[in-house]
Formats: structure tokens, C-alpha cells, sequence
């Protein structure tokens, strides 16, 4: 069964243009946003002209759009690639977790341009229907790993998968998202490393604290 956005590729071919071109909109569009980006900043970096990414993506709204579905998409893919369904439910939502704080902390673009759709309230989100079935998944995942657990008395039966989504993306997302402030403001002398393997065990603890009886 295809997914909800399988047509974005698992890699960009960087000798095809149009991927030249998507890939220069992620970058621009996290750094800028919709509206500090331009068509010509994004055609320079692709190595082309303005006119050839109006050829691939007609308009800058368009390409902005399709880079939100594609970080969206992206994140959604690699938490059904862990495979879980096979997985006791707690080592399942542990691997979950680290999964969604890995993800977080290694694509640090998806971080930013979710932030600057947040600053346009939603604005082209709410344009996606695609968007919304992408995203199902999320809740889908963690209501199979919730309803096993709390089968086997394992979670607490008044949970449910929006909040523990919420919980642990929060974590992820304040972790990318505040990380030069935080640093500067509480941590100057910490090993980055270090300080990233603490995070990351202490977003598991959270998550099994509030989920477990």
C-alpha cells in the first residue's frame, strides 16, 4: 500500500535539475522563510535561471508548499520504517522516542521552516489535504503501541496518542528549536555531544514516566 506523499524519493539525484532546485528551496526557505527567499537566490544556488524554476514549480508559493509537505513526509517515512508493530510495546516506544529526538536533532531545516509556517499562522498547512493524511500516521503509530500496552497493563489507559505525540515532539522540538539560547544562557562550557545523549535519555524518561502506570 503507497503512502500519503511516497512520491517525494528517499534521495535527490543532484545532476537533475528539478531536485537542484528542491533542494536549494529547503535551504532558503529554512534560512529566510516564504517571504525573505527569492526565486533568484533559489535559482543561483541550483547553479540555473529564475525561469527554470518557474518551469518545475510555477510559482514561489507552490515550491514553498511542496517543501512542507516533503519535511512533513520525511518524518512520518522514517517512523514507519522503525517497524514497531513486531516490538513489545515499551521497547517500542522507546525506540519511538529516540527516534523522533534523533530526527529532530539531525534535520534541524525541517526545525526551521515548521517554525516559520508557525510564524504565518498555519497559512499554507491549512492548504494541504495531503498534509493531513501524511500526519495520521503519527497518531496511528502510537495508538497501535499505546492499545498494546495498555492491553497488557503496561500504559496507563487514559492516555492517548495526540498527547504523548505532543509530549515528546515538544522535547524534540525545544532541543533544535531554543538550542543557541539555552546554550549560551545555561550551558556554555557543555559538551554538545554529551549534552545530546542527556537529552535524549531524559525525553525517554518523560515519555515513560507520563505513559506508564
Amino acid at each position: 500500500m503507497e503512502h500519503p506523499g511516497s512520491d517525494f524519493p528517499e534521495r535527490f539525484d543532484e545532476s537533475n535539475l528539478k531536485d537542484k532546485i528542491f533542494l536549494s528551496a529547503i535551504a532558503l526557505f529554512a534560512e529566510y522563510g516564504l517571504n525573505g527567499a527569492r526565486m533568484e537566490q533559489i535559482a543561483e544556488r541550483a547553479g540555473t535561471t529564475k525561469r527554470m524554476v518557474v518551469y518545475h514549480y510555477k510559482t514561489k508559493e507552490n515550491l514553498y508548499l511542496r517543501v512542507i509537505e516533503y519535511v512533513y513526509t520525511m518524518i512520518r517515512r522514517s517512523e514507519r520504517q522503525l517497524n514497531l508493530a513486531e516490538i513489545p510495546p515499551v521497547e517500542a516506544m522507546v525506540q519511538l522516542v529516540e527516534n523522533t529526538f534523533d530526527y529532530h536533532a539531525d534535520h534541524p531545516d525541517f526545525i526551521r521552516i515548521i517554525c516559520m509556517e508557525n510564524m504565518q499562522r498555519g497559512r499554507f498547512i491549512q492548504q494541504s489535504a495531503l498534509l493531513r493524511n501524511v500526519n495520521r500516521s503519527a497518531l496511528t503509530l502510537l495508538e497501535e503501541i499505546l492499545s498494546r500496552g495498555q492491553q497488557k497493563q503496561l500504559f496507563n489507559k487514559q492516555v492517548n496518542a495526540r498527547d504523548v505525540h505532543r509530549l515528546m515532539s515538544s522535547f524534540s522540538f525545544h532541543y533544535v528549536a531554543n538550542s543557541y539560547s539555552f546554550s549560551m544562557l545555561f550551558e556554555e562550557s557543555a559538551d554538545p555531544m554529551a549534552q545530546r545523549q542527556y537529552y535524549r535519555e531524559m525525553a525517554v524518561q518523560v515519555v515513560l514516566r507520563y505513559t506508564c502506570p
